[in-house]
């Protein structure tokens, strides 16, 4: 499946599920001093995560521009990137985690074909900011995840933050299974043995984190979900890497083409 082809079933889906599909915002961030470039998904929804009424209602979907630099250390191995499309989908005081959760599951079990057994989920183990996520571990147990492939997994795993300050919540991340060996006995999600790639990020937005490091309960609770388009594309392609794919290889043969006809002629 192209990437193209994952896009735009994903616009669809989603607009079926009642969600109005909009345009990607601009890479240099408009009104938005925090950041030099645009690098999630919900960074142009921030003022209607925080309570202000979107003109296109409660439901939205799109696919993002992103350039991300945070973690440009692990970029050229299998799954990080530094610009790249980031699918979303979310919910503005509309929909939680149950109804987000088994959209998710339907989308990548129907939508994308990806057999059950290939995916696992983690969630947030709780601390003294927020209490543990079982009511999420429930809704995947619901829609068709095992409780052994369920995991728990702290704040730097299972919360999501765009910056030092803003709107933030526990997530639930969805991995897929690439069939590598384990790289030992506690192989898990976790990892960064490649054998788990993390596909999807589901936020359930309810806190604001303050500049003084505390937490306060945002006025409407939301979801804000992510998946990147070169990640998912690479694995359902059965590829190593994004850059063993259509949007990448083509660019890179030709730019080593060129390198060696340059290299011959001088």
């Amino acid at each position: 499946m192209k990437a193209i082809e994952i896009r735009e079933k994903y616009l669809k889906f989603f607009e079926k599920n009642g969600h109005k599909v909009i345009p990607s915002a601009p890479l240099i961030p408009e009104n938005d001093s925090s950041v030099l470039f645009t690098t999630a998904g919900m960074q142009p929804l921030v003022p209607y995560l925080l309570g202000n009424k979107h003109p296109d209602g409660t439901r939205l979907t799109d696919y993002q521009k992103c350039l991300r630099t945070n973690d440009i250390e692990e970029v050229g191995d299998n799954r990080h990137l530094t610009y790249f499309e980031m699918l979303g989908n979310w919910s503005l005081g509309d929909y939680l985690k149950e109804e987000s959760i088994q959209m998710s599951y339907d989308f990548l079990t129907k939508e994308l074909q990806i057999p059950a057994g290939k995916i696992s989920v983690t969630c947030f183990a709780g601390d003294e900011d927020c209490e543990k996520d079982e009511l999420t571990a429930s809704c995947w147990k619901k829609a068709g995840i095992p409780e052994e492939r369920i995991y728990f997994y702290g704040k730097d795993d299972n919360w999501w933050i765009a910056g030092e300050t803003g709107p933030c919540g526990p997530d639930t991340e969805m991995f897929y299974d690439t069939g590598k060996e384990p790289c030992g006995p506690n192989c898990q999600p976790s990892c960064d043995c490649g054998k788990y790639v993390e596909i999807w990020n589901n936020v359930f937005m309810e806190f604001y984190k303050n500049e003084d490091g505390t937490y306060s309960k945002l006025k409407q609770k939301n979801v804000d979900t992510g998946m990147g388009l070169e990640r998912i594309a690479f694995l359902l392609q059965g590829k190593e890497t994004p850059f063993d794919t259509e949007l990448f290889k083509p660019v890179m043969d030709e730019l080593k083409e060129l390198s060696e006809n340059d290299n011959i002629a001088s």
